[in-house]
């Protein structure tokens, strides 16, 4: 039976404390979308819209330029910063970039999470800051070369027991002994395109937009999750729904015990 998730209600009176980890391929697309979430939300009468942080080390390398959000003159730069900047003068917002990985004594004190990484062990770091912090809401975007999923879930919460987060339906997401070994950059364009789909970095974000925005229009979803692949011209959602979990080995039964058991 397809159950429905509704918005937490005080983020109807309040901005959206919003953290975007990871400004490359798929987090230089979420950016623009995001802005024009919030500019969307306030137009609606939201009060306030989205509140950003965007973190990421890395600067544009020569191979970012085309297949992300870059272009030449921005070789360089911090990504984070450079994106921030430019959503700020474009679009009013006074958002915030920080240069910089999220680590062990990190915390995220915020309504929503975007994670936008390619190794599972920054995924982990994600969570990690997240279960030290307030929780909130956890989407995941992450990608293979031509495949990837999109997973809104929460991390504690009230809602937490009925909306996994990608850790809970995929731990293997969170084992860094997982990421592969070659991690060298490309050198060339070319290279990264034999690597990786043009396309599959704004397949990815166009969902995880979706999802945001049907979120707030609407305070409501019956699914929460995309899961996407271009080789086949498919996606299929992943419904509120806990056969559906439980296909990938969360059992909410069991989870909700657990909880109890901590609880006492």
């Amino acid at each position: 039976m397809t159950l429905e998730h509704r918005i937490p209600a005080d983020m109807a009176a309040r901005p959206w404390r919003v953290a975007v980890v990871g400004a490359g391929g798929t987090g230089s697309a979420i950016l623009p979308n995001l802005a024009r979430l919030h500019h969307a939300m306030v137009e609606l009468g939201h009060p306030g819209g989205i509140d950003c942080t965007v973190y990421d080390d890395d600067t544009v390398s020569q191979t970012n330029v085309g297949r992300q959000g870059f272009y030449p003159v921005d070789v360089g730069q911090y990504k984070a910063t450079l994106l921030v900047n430019r959503l700020n003068n474009l679009m009013g917002t006074r958002w915030d970039a920080r240069t910089r990985r999220i680590g062990a004594k990190d915390r995220f004190d915020c309504d929503l999470v975007v994670g936008c990484v390619d190794t599972r062990a920054a995924r982990k770091a994600i969570l990690g800051a997240m279960q030290r912090g307030t929780g909130g809401y956890y989407l995941d975007c992450g990608n293979e070369s031509d495949s990837g999923q999109v997973i809104l879930g929460r991390v504690r919460g009230k809602a937490a027991e009925r909306l996994p987060h990608v850790g809970d339906l995929f731990p293997e997401l969170l084992d860094p002994k997982g990421d592969k070994a070659d991690t060298a950059p490309s050198c060339s364009m070319a290279d990264a395109l034999r690597k990786q789909s043009l396309v599959i970095n704004q397949a990815i974000a166009v969902q995880a937009y979706n999802l945001l925005w049907t979120l707030f229009r609407t305070g409501t979803l019956r699914y929460h999750g995309v899961f996407v692949n271009l080789a086949m011209g498919r996606t299929n959602p992943l419904p509120i729904d806990p056969a559906a979990w439980l296909r990938f080995g969360y059992d909410v039964s069991a989870n909700q015990s657990r909880n109890r058991a901590k609880a006492k």
